[in-house]
This record gives C-alpha cells, sequence and structure tokens, in this order.
C-alpha cells in the first residue's frame, strides 16, 4: 500500500466505469510481475477497488476481507479432509483474498494515499499469509496422510521457509532503495514490460500457487505440482539473491 502524507479523502463523483477508467490509467509498473498477478489479478483487484470505493470502504477494511478469506483457505488445509469439492472451496477462497490484497493500495491510491499503519497492516497480513499457508498443507499432509509421513513432509516447510525469506528480501529491498534516496528501475512508459519474462516467472507467482491447491481431490497429482512450484521459487529466490545483493553492494557506494 502507498505511503504518503494525509491528504483529504477523495469521495465518488462518477459512476463505476468511470472509476474503473481512473484506475486503469494510475496502475503501478509491471516488471518482473509473474503472468496471473499481472494480467489477472491486478485486474481483479481493480474491480474489487473500485466496488469498494463505491461502497465507501476503507483499505483497512479490504485488507482484512483478503485476511479473511486467505485465513478460511488456511484453516481448510489443515483441518478438512482433501477433496474435489475442499480443494475448490479452498482455492476459491485464496483467489478471491489474493485479489483483495492487490485492491488495498489501488483503493489506497484512488481515495488520496495510504496511511503508515495501512501498509503495516498490509504487509504483517502478507507476512503472515506466506507462512502459514504452507505450515497449514504440512498439518493437512500429516492428518489425513496425503502423503507418506517421511522425506516428502520437509517440502511444505521448505517452502514455508523460501516463502518466508522471499517476502522479507523484497521488502528488505524496498526498505534500503528507500533509505538510500534509490528509486527501483522500472521500464519506459512507452515501452511494454516483457510478457516472456512474466510467463517464465509464473511457477514463483502466488497466484499460480493458489490455483494448484484445486487438484487436492488428487493428491497423487496435486503434491508433485506443489513440488515443482517449491523448486522453482526455491531456485528463482538463489538467484534473485545474488542480484539483489549485488544491487545493495551498488547502494553502498
Amino acid at each position: 500500500m502507498t505511503t504518503t502524507s494525509a491528504r483529504p479523502v477523495t469521495v465518488p463523483t462518477g459512476g463505476l466505469a468511470d472509476t474503473l477508467r481512473r484506475l486503469s490509467t494510475a496502475q503501478k509498473g509491471a516488471q518482473g510481475a509473474p503472468a496471473y498477478s499481472r494480467f489477472v489479478n491486478r485486474k481483479l483487484g481493480r474491480l474489487l477497488a473500485a466496488l469498494a470505493f463505491h461502497a465507501r470502504l476503507t483499505p483497512n477494511a479490504v485488507t482484512g476481507i483478503s485476511a479473511l478469506f486467505t485465513a478460511s483457505a488456511v484453516a481448510m488445509l489443515a483441518l478438512v479432509r482433501p477433496s474435489w469439492g475442499m480443494g475448490v472451496a479452498a482455492t476459491a477462497c485464496l483467489v478471491i483474498g489474493y485479489a483483495f490484497d492487490a485492491a488495498d493500495g489501488q483503493l489506497a491510491r484512488l481515495r488520496g494515499g495510504g496511511s503508515p499503519a495501512g501498509e503495516w497492516l498490509d504487509h504483517m497480513v502478507d507476512a503472515a499469509k506466506v507462512s502459514s499457508l504452507h505450515l497449514a498443507v504440512l498439518i493437512g499432509c500429516y492428518r489425513f496422510e496425503t502423503v507418506d509421513r517421511g522425506p516428502l513432509l520437509l517440502v511444505p516447510i521448505g517452502f514455508s521457509f523460501v516463502s518466508a525469506v522471499f517476502f522479507f528480501g523484497m521488502i528488505l529491498n524496498d526498505a534500503l532503495r528507500a533509505e538510500h534516496g534509490a528509486v527501483k528501475r522500472t521500464q519506459p512508459t512507452a515501452q511494454r514490460p516483457s510478457v516472456l519474462r512474466s510467463l517464465l516467472v509464473a511457477p514463483t507467482d502466488y497466484g499460480v500457487l493458489c490455483l494448484v491447491f484445486v487438484l487436492l481431490g488428487a493428491p497423487s497429482v496435486f503434491f508433485p505440482v506443489y513440488s515443482l512450484l517449491f523448486l522453482a521459487t526455491g531456485a528463482f529466490l538463489v538467484l534473485a539473491s545474488v542480484k539483489w545483493f549485488r544491487e545493495m553492494g551498488r547502494l553502498g557506494q
């Protein structure tokens, strides 16, 4: 969520279509965003932000709605026996929660700017989400013996570790850039961000992970796909960490 100084809150003055047009011209840069987050979730978030704006909801309320949907999915993964119905329900909650997560920042910009408290709340909810989701998978796999109780249970543990470090790294990068007066490089607006890159990094996309849970009705299919996403995300984190470290080194010069 964008942090700005206090300013008057903007209120709806037109119709929903007008609000959507305003939002479409005030989007963050898409450089580096994975495919689902870029092409699907951002648009869902835009629609939800416009609806929330006309419903006079605050960005913090939207963050709370996102947290409720995600927490419902996490609870299902840990407490409900895997089935096709449970997989569809958990996936729906995760997808909706992720869309609302994209909406709170857009709503804040639409209303005239966010607040430090709102940004803090958004990041805290995200931090809880990225770790608890995989721990819920671990609990569910153990309770319902989705996989053998052995080395395979290390996969969700490892995924939780990788996701937490990945999230912290991105937040730390932004904080250090701001501290040293560096602006994250973005592509010129006249140049369309690479679609190919968005597709290549899709396996690291949280939105893709959300969709994978629909396969819980077939654990023999779900767990290998889930494991591949873990390996892809872990490999990407290693490569990204090298790049980030070099960038941080240049900030100190």
